[in-house]
């Protein structure tokens, strides 16, 4: 009898932590109005304009619930959608699986040329073809091993009948120059409304190749702009201009690992890590420059300041957002969605250290409400997306997907 009392309560025990409601948060502030952050940032530096950081949380009123599909995956790093509602998900050390949205996870999908996963590196984001239905084209980014070292690379390839393999992969873009380090890989990628791919790159960390983040004759450091064979994309802000390559979009980014496009402007925005302190969020301007490392709101790890310890100067943007102490911003997307009406054009970010779902409300181009979701879960949230169904999807580095819908 004993035994039998166990099982019942492990199994409820199990049901409760698969499932997560909007009931209150009791270690987050639980007044609308108080800002969500309540430790102390690593600097005194003061924001450029009201609202740029800590602004007054808010708290979804619909009831909704985070639910576990699955916690079978290996270290997801990159997910999307399918058009029958399953979702493409890509694993750091290498491989692919299909998931559906029952939680039922596909065998290893094989094919995939070979990927590093040692550091920050791994197979990272990962796109559909818009055309997808008719080529079965599939895109990923993931951190390759060249001569000098390591980049980050762009492949695509053929998503085989039986979804067991990918057919003819084939890498169609490199970010150069190589490097024999393994951290700031950047690794999201996005298709535009013209067709053409949009990747970001990171600077590669170390004080040896952070400055190339501001060289337009580098691929570190940026939002690219190809097309799906990796040639610079038409239009592009750098293109005809000697010595600069024609591929960048922007420039200036530390380590940018959220890319979204807004669903009324069809404006691009952009997450970043920064140092310790100086995460960002960024509305990406065609040809702009992003400041890093001349202007950060962050600090070195070991407390130095960064360069000249300034936080803003002509002819850089600033953030829309930032965080002091850090979220360690990911993956992010918009809600289109209908089902959770307040969520409707708000940005969600997978936050990595401080382990919770961001929310935030944007009201032309402001960030003015900010809200932790899945903050008991104890989880590294990776990437997010919107499925078919209109739910958010989100993974997680200890091997997590999770649901996100009403009641």
């Amino acid at each position: 009898m004993k035994r039998h009392y166990s099982l019942l309560m492990l199994a409820a025990v199990l049901a409760l932590s698969s499932c997560r409601t909007n009931e209150p948060d009791e270690t987050e502030p639980s007044g609308e109005g108080t800002p969500v952050e309540t430790e102390q940032p690593n600097t005194s530096y003061k924001p450029a304009f009201e609202g740029q950081t800590r602004v007054a949380g808010v708290r979804t009123s619909t009831a909704y619930e985070g639910r576990v599909l699955t916690q079978s995956l290996q270290a997801p790093w990159g997910i999307t959608a399918m058009l029958d509602g399953r979702l493409l998900i890509t694993q750091k050390a290498g491989t692919m699986r299909i998931v559906t949205p029952a939680g039922q996870v596909s065998q290893p999908i094989t094919g995939i040329p070979a990927v590093n996963p040692a550091g920050q590196g791994g197979l990272l984001g990962v796109r559909l073809d818009p055309d997808f239905a008719s080529n079965r084209m599939v895109y990923w980014v993931f951190s390759e091993a060249v001569t000098g070292g390591n980049v980050t690379s762009v492949a695509k390839g053929r998503l085989s009948t039986d979804e067991t393999k990918i057919e003819n992969a084939v890498v169609i873009y490199r970010a150069l120059p190589a490097y024999a380090g393994n951290l700031h890989y950047g690794g999201r990628i996005l298709f535009d409304q013209s067709g053409h791919l949009v990747v970001s790159t990171g600077e590669r960390s170390d004080m040896a190749t952070r400055p190339q983040a501001q060289s337009l004759s580098s691929g570190l450091g940026k939002i690219v702009r190809i097309t799906k064979e990796g040639q610079a994309a038409p239009g592009n802000p750098s293109v005809g201009q000697s010595g600069n390559r024609p591929e960048i979009y922007s420039y200036g980014h530390r380590n940018p690992q959220g890319l979204a496009w807004h669903p009324v402007t069809n404006e691009l925005w952009q997450g970043e890590h920064g140092p310790r302190g100086g995460d960002e969020i960024n509305r990406i301007q065609p040809g702009a420059n992003y400041g890093w490392p001349i202007i950060t709101y962050g600090i070195e790890y070991s407390g130095a300041t960064i360069g000249a310890g300034i936080q803003q100067q002509q002819g850089m943007e600033q953030p829309v957002y930032y965080w002091d102490p850090v979220v360690s911003p990911s993956g992010m997307t918009f809600y289109t969605g209908n089902r959770v009406a307040e969520w409707q054009n708000n940005l969600f970010v997978s936050s990595l250290s401080a382990q919770h779902i961001v929310r935030l409300v944007i009201e032309n181009n402001r960030v003015v409400g900010e809200e932790r979701l899945l903050a008991n879960e104890g989880q590294r949230f990776r990437d997010i997306t919107q499925g078919t169904d209109g739910a958010l999807y989100a993974i997680t580095d200890q091997g997590r997907l999770y649901r996100m819908d009403r009641n």
